[in-house]
């Protein structure tokens, strides 16, 4: 196997014509020379250094070594550059993926912290629900991903092995009933979503109609769901005129208001926990824990939970 430091040491021997010019060129004994171009000898099978009295000349062999040694060397002191660019923050790249809640609120104040704090690490961003996330981060197509989980299952849901990941606990996320101002029960201070079975629904993600329906199966309904989409300003809309009503979480309403909306706390309560997702030999490179913990301190920085009554619209949808 022929190592850098053997290429190194055949450059310097074709260049100074001697074991002891080479040896004081690259800061070694004559002693230590010989030795490398004995065990680069025994390595490559061959001859690699003709000695001529005090003077040494390559071989055929050792020209070759010595005219490659040059652009394998360049590459190699680029490869360390760019690595210890990488592992000083001064570079880098991480690939980002969050599910829509998430990517209007906890995610563009961890991108902006880190543009702030090492503005040479490139972050990629792409919207994605936790089942697309986590199978990207399996497959190696994104580094780490921003998921949520409801009360009861795991943030894979049985889709992808937990142990291949590296969680991490960001908040956790209220989930509240949302109704036109006109509605019976808008005036009320919780509601039990069983008062609301014969109510048309406005629905989202899969893994969130999913758990629509098991709240309602275990309040004794099957929801009519009357609408479908992953949009939250088209979720405020339709309530707010009226069209059914839906189940939307704080980290939402913290952004999304609509002064014709109101948002209750349900009985029993309902929450989601919202998760940064890796793997632990990704979790240690220093981009990836450089954004991660960008998300943990987004995280903390959110607001405390909104009021039962929803304060006025910061704008109109």
């Amino acid at each position: 196997m022929i190592d850098a430091a053997g290429l190194r040491v055949m450059r310097a021997i074709a260049e100074e014509g001697s074991f002891t010019a080479a040896a004081a060129a690259l800061g070694y004994t004559q002693p230590a020379i010989s030795q490398m171009v004995r065990r680069l000898e025994q390595r490559t099978g061959t001859v690699l250094v003709e000695r001529i009295g005090r003077n040494v000349r390559l071989t055929e062999a050792g020209l070759v070594l010595a005219r490659h040694a040059g652009p394998v060397l360049a590459a190699l002191d680029a490869a360390e550059e760019e690595v210890a660019a990488i592992a000083g923050l001064r570079s880098g790249r991480v690939r980002l993926m969050a599910f829509p809640s998430a990517s209007a609120t906890l995610v563009p104040r961890a991108l902006s912290l880190v543009k702030q704090r090492f503005p040479d690490v490139n972050i990629s961003f792409t919207e994605a629900e936790p089942p697309e996330s986590l199978a990207a981060l399996k497959a190696g197509e994104c580094d780490l991903a921003v998921a949520f989980a409801y009360e009861g299952t795991d943030v894979a849901r049985g889709e992808e092995d937990l142990d291949a990941f590296e969680i991490t606990p960001l908040l956790d996320d209220e989930v509240r009933l949302a109704v036109p101002r006109s509605h019976p029960v808008a005036e009320q201070t919780t509601v039990h979503l069983g008062d609301l079975s014969a109510d048309p629904w406005i629905a989202g993600c899969p893994r969130c109609r999913g758990h629509l329906v098991q709240l309602a199966d275990a309040a004794g309904f099957r929801p009519d769901v009357a609408y479908e989409t992953e949009d939250y300003v088209a979720v405020m809309g339709l309530v707010a005129e009226g069209l059914g009503v839906a189940l939307i979480p704080d980290l939402i309403l913290r952004t999304v208001h609509h002064g014709d909306v109101v948002a209750l706390p349900m009985e029993p309560a309902s929450r989601r926990t919202i998760t940064a997702v890796t793997t632990s030999d990704l979790g240690r490179v220093p981009a990836v824990r450089a954004t991660l913990d960008a998300l943990i301190e987004s995280a903390r920085s959110q607001s405390t939970a909104p009021t039962t009554r929803l304060p006025e619209p910061t704008f109109s949808i």
